[in-house]
């Protein structure tokens, strides 16, 4: 099949970008001595992870216990959550992970911990524990390396846990001297850090900057998007993720509407003009979207699209956008070559 003759809206990857996008990563990071552990979240596909483990991955990354849990289906054996887990149902889901695969996990208070260290007894298993720390985003972590310190030693002293290193998101400044203040801290006591896990697609390239930095965890870098494009992360031309929709109206002269709305395009703006960019009209702006039909402004193209008309858009953010999905098609000079399910899609618990 070609790719022309796909039903719309359609989500597409062009495998030859896809597969480029996963070396190139894999090689810069290698060159630089830091591990790489790709976070999955954005693609949610067992045979996409497959590859990034093929090219050199150390394990993946997930945000939640329902990704994990999908992924360890599929025989991906190291496994890194850095998501605080809460709650009697997650704590025993955990331990039943654990039953499969080598995970680690992250805590940011000791509550957080001693609810670890009840699933790593439940397990009869050790669970790595790393510390994660606010590097300026204002989400989750603890504030300061005084912090930091002693929730290690408590990690350190509960029962089941060991205390695995220090993780953040994204890699900022702040990074390296939080590290350095942290260990000194913890050295003084006998406590090391082995492992600083920084993440971010946007800051990506700059991973070699942090001297105390031993892994990294991108996600977005597999398929690209208008945000990371943006960033200066990406070139326009490395993104292989795009969606194929058709022109179903054109209301009036300068207003087009495609067959892709909030539940294909989501309805992220992350400071950008429109829902997506169109790739055949990038004058055209997508300025609103209703559950099944996307608005567009059409004014300032020269050209403009007729009604039954394909076109290829690239979304703001692939993350959300290939959640929405149920499958992807992997296309390869326009031919169809396979089909994915996205095997995590929804697992938000």
């Amino acid at each position: 099949m070609r790719i022309e003759e796909l039903d719309t809206p359609a989500l597409v990857v062009d495998l030859d970008k896809l597969e480029a996008n996963i070396a190139k990563l894999q090689s810069y990071l290698s060159s630089h001595g830091i591990a790489n552990r790709p976070h999955i979240k954005t693609h949610k596909i067992p045979e996409i992870a497959h590859m990034q483990i093929r090219a050199g991955a150390i394990g993946i990354t997930c945000q939640k216990l329902g990704e994990a849990e999908v992924m360890a289906d599929a025989g991906i054996r190291d496994i890194f959550i850095p998501y605080n887990l809460l709650g009697e149902h997650k704590l025993t889901r955990l331990a039943r992970l654990m039953q499969r695969a080598t995970v680690s996990v992250t805590a940011d208070s000791e509550v957080t911990a001693r609810g670890l260290s009840e699933a790593a007894q439940m397990a009869n298993r050790q669970l790595t524990v790393l510390v994660e720390f606010d590097a300026g985003a204002h989400r989750c972590g603890v504030q300061s390396p005084q912090e930091a310190a002693a929730l290690a030693k408590c990690i350190a002293g509960l029962p089941g846990l060991a205390f695995g290193g220090l993780m953040c998101y994204p890699n900022t400044p702040q990074l390296d001297p939080f590290v350095r203040e942290t260990r000194a801290l913890l050295e003084a006591g006998g406590l090391g850090v082995a492992r600083v896990s920084g993440g971010g697609t946007a800051c990506m390239w700059q991973a070699h900057t942090h001297r105390e930095l031993t892994e990294h965890r991108a996600g977005m870098y597999i398929y690209g998007d208008r945000a990371t494009v943006q960033a200066g992360a990406m070139r326009l031309e490395e993104c292989s993720f795009t969606v194929i929709a058709t022109v179903v109206s054109r209301p009036t002269a300068d207003r087009g509407i495609l067959d892709c709305g909030s539940k294909t395009l989501s309805s992220d703006l992350l400071g950008l003009q429109g829902h997506g960019l169109i790739l055949e009209y990038p004058e055209a702006v997508i300025y609103g979207l209703s559950e099944e039909h996307g608005h567009v402004d059409f004014s300032a193209c020269l050209k403009k699209p007729a009604i039954g008309e394909r076109v290829t858009v690239l979304p703001n953010h692939c993350c959300p956008v290939s959640n929405l999905f149920d499958r992807v098609v992997g296309v390869r000079n326009g031919n169809v070559e396979l089909t994915w399910r996205v095997a995590a899609r929804g697992a938000v618990q």
